[in-house]
C-alpha cells in the first residue's frame, strides 16, 4: 500500500475517532457515524488500531450495534440529520452560487438523510444490554 495514502487513512481515522469521542459528550456530533468512519479508515491502514478501536469497551459497541443490524440510536439519528441539514442549507443559501451544485448537494443531503433513516433504531433496552 502507498505509504502517503496508509498515512492519511491513519490521520482520517484519528480525526474521526476524536470527533467522535467528543460526540459522546456533545449533543451536537454524531458519534456512530463518526466511529465507523474511524473503522473504515483503520481497516484500510492499520490492523491494530482497527482491533483497538473495535474491541474498545467504549468505542466498539457504537460498531458492533451497528454491524449486527441492532441499528443507530434515535439520538444519533436525530442529530446526524439535523447538523446534515444545517451544514449543506447553509453551503446551499449562502455560499454556493451554483444552480446545479447546489442541486447536486441537495441530492447528496437527501441520500444521506434517507440512509440514516432507513438504518434500524437502536432502542434503550437493546443499548444497555450491549
Amino acid at each position: 500500500m502507498n505509504q502517503l495514502k496508509k498515512f492519511l487513512l491513519i490521520i482520517g481515522g484519528l480525526l474521526s475517532l476524536g470527533l467522535g469521542i467528543l460526540g459522546i459528550i456533545l449533543p451536537l456530533i454524531p458519534t456512530t457515524p463518526l466511529l465507523l468512519l474511524a473503522a473504515a479508515c483503520f481497516i484500510r491502514s492499520s490492523n491494530d488500531l482497527y482491533e483497538w478501536l473495535i474491541s474498545n469497551k467504549y468505542f466498539g459497541t457504537y460498531i458492533e450495534n451497528f454491524r449486527l443490524g441492532k441499528g443507530i440510536p434515535l439520538k444519533a439519528k436525530i442529530t446526524g440529520v439535523t447538523v446534515l441539514w444545517l451544514s449543506m442549507g447553509y453551503t446551499i443559501l449562502f455560499v454556493i452560487p451554483l444552480l446545479v451544485i447546489k442541486l447536486i448537494l441537495l441530492f447528496i443531503g437527501s441520500f444521506f438523510t434517507w440512509f440514516i433513516l432507513k438504518q434500524k433504531t437502536l432502542c434503550k433496552t437493546e443499548q444497555q444490554t450491549s
